[in-house]
């Protein structure tokens, strides 16, 4: 296939390696587009997936996170049709087939990839944004069940190709972001926080305030962990995430829990010294794990904000000691890391375990994303990466550990 030459695969994937690979892949997206709806003009679009730096299960009481986009992404073909019929055949999962004028909730959809491009265009067109139709083919390398949030990538790729075909590509990261949760919540099903969305749209490594979800704050901070001589490793454990939305959803309902126990809406609105003075009240009414919950959130929402001063400082070391402060809570007092209704089931405690034995004083490991069964993420030194990714290849598959890099940009239009 032949491209502009203003197409930079590197500045968008990062290494030379990731860039050479992407050739490949882009000309079999366009293939099978066009066995799907035909040839002529096309467009190509990007949009990454996240993965959670700082600020584990905050979010969703209105703290701070810091986040980042990947180098593994959701592309698509497109092309714009003059009704109003969005046609997608996304890789994997099948045809997608909606009118823009029937955007209307469906719990048949509940769970399913219509139900996120039904609500992205809703959420869009409710906020003052142009919609229309479109044909796609969608393919991705976001890992699905992997915590790099392969939902939001594919929500904000739909809220891209909506700003590219109707809006000049001026729909703002920030709205696209809250689109695609709308649809994740509404649409979808699933009642999640906004960091995933927004770390896919805004790209890069960026610091976010959620005390006014409406209108969270959003600052790009300067991580460029290449020529810090570190890359993002991400290892799936490949635990069965069957049955844990139980154990998701007692986070947020036992943070919350606390709060209105003091007379709040959610943590953001509780100082330390409030939970501190009410403790037997707490443990009382809530239980000591709600309590342990809320004193993670206490002290990690503030972990994400002095990560992201030390990486402004460009003091990487800093960053890493906030960062194992950050896994010992987790581990600890949010209590994410696996589920007490399978106790012999403990893949991310195993991976981290591994982990401490195999990196050094400068590297470090965590739990990654929602926990329970999934990922664990690891900054690793570049000269210690194949050493890493061997050992945790060996124990939990071959290709269970993925080295990623962090791109700069959210979600974009290529060609």
């Amino acid at each position: 296939m032949a491209y502009p030459d203003s197409i930079d695969f590197k500045a968008i994937y990062c290494t030379d390696e990731e860039a050479s690979r992407q050739m490949e892949r882009y000309d079999k997206a366009i293939v099978e587009f066009e066995k799907f709806t035909g040839s002529g003009n096309r467009q190509i679009y990007s949009a990454p997936g996240r993965t959670e730096i700082g600020g584990n299960h905050t979010d969703h009481q209105r703290g701070e996170v810091l986040a980042a986009s990947v180098s593994k992404d959701s592309i698509a073909v497109v092309r714009q049709r003059d009704d109003n019929r969005i046609r997608i055949l996304a890789d994997g999962f099948g045809e997608i087939n909606i009118v823009t004028d029937d955007l209307i909730p469906r719990e048949s959809e509940y769970g399913t990839s219509a139900a996120l491009v039904r609500g992205t265009a809703a959420a869009l067109r409710d906020a003052g944004f142009k919609i229309g139709g479109f044909d796609a083919y969608t393919s991705s390398d976001v890992l699905i069940g992997a915590g790099l949030s392969s939902s939001a990538s594919f929500e904000v790729l739909i809220a891209t190709i909506l700003s590219g075909l109707y809006n000049d590509m001026r729909i703002p990261p920030e709205a696209a972001a809250i689109a695609s949760q709308k649809a994740e919540n509404v649409f979808f099903g699933k009642p999640c926080g906004l960091m995933d969305q927004m770390a896919c749209a805004v790209g890069g490594t960026v610091y976010i305030d959620f005390r006014d979800p409406s209108s969270p704050v959003t600052e790009k901070i300067p991580l460029d962990l290449i020529s810090c001589g570190y890359r993002l490793c991400i290892t799936d454990t490949k635990g069965s995430h069957a049955d844990l939305t139980p154990d998701y959803a007692a986070i947020p309902m036992e943070m919350t829990m606390v709060a209105n126990l003091l007379g709040k809406e959610k943590l953001r609105e509780v100082d330390l010294e409030d939970i501190l003075s009410a403790v037997p009240m707490l443990r009382d009414k809530a239980g000591d794990r709600a309590l342990l919950r809320a004193l993670h959130f206490e002290q990690e929402t503030k972990r994400a904000g002095e990560e992201a001063q030390a990486l402004k400082k460009n003091d990487f070391p800093s960053f890493l000691k906030i960062f194992k402060k950050s896994a010992d809570s987790s581990y600890k007092y949010l209590q994410n890391v696996y589920s007490t209704t399978d106790l012999n089931s403990q893949g991310i405690s195993l991976a981290l375990c591994l982990s401490d034995m195999i990196l050094g004083e400068d590297e470090a490991a965590r739990v990654h994303g929602g926990g329970f069964a999934g990922t664990v993420q690891a900054f690793v030194k570049e000269s210690n990466v194949q050493s890493y990714k061997k050992t945790m290849d060996k124990v939990f598959g071959e290709g269970a550990c993925s080295v990623m890099s962090i791109r700069s940009f959210g979600g974009v239009k290529i060609v």
